[in-house]
């Protein structure tokens, strides 16, 4: 989750906009047409990204309890887990502050990176022995 925020630059890690720090950030020299069109571009990268999310972690179509369900039952399962994500986008972004860059870079070097080689080396520990 938290590589998915980073990905999609939504807010803890919104560090290309800073849109507090500046009015809008580049938002405010977009108008009309170019501003809806970057806004979609922003939402079509969250929704594949809860869509991505949602197929390599959750299952994707599945219906836990339901081997055999019918398509539109898979289809409403995968809308429903998907909802889920981008409402979890939303709720980060309303109860999250923004990180500080230092912060950010603690958070990358000293957290992710370790927890990142640990889970590409505990496998092929657990699998050696």
């Amino acid at each position: 989750m938290i590589a998915t925020f980073a990905e999609t630059n939504r807010h803890p890690f919104d560090f290309a906009e800073s849109e507090p720090e500046l009015v809008g950030g580049f938002h405010t020299e977009y108008s009309s047409m170019r501003f809806a069109l970057f806004f979609l571009g922003e939402y079509m990268a969250m929704t594949v990204m809860a869509c991505l999310t949602t197929t390599l972690f959750l299952g994707g179509p599945s219906v836990p309890f339901l081997p055999h369900a019918h398509w539109a039952l898979g289809f409403l399962a995968f809308l429903v887990k998907t909802s889920f994500f981008l409402f979890l986008f939303l709720w980060v972004r309303w109860t999250l502050p923004r990180f500080r860059f230092d912060q950010l870079m603690r958070l990358g070097w000293k957290v992710a990176l370790p927890l990142a080689l640990l889970n590409l080396v505990a496998p092929g520990v657990a699998v050696s022995w």
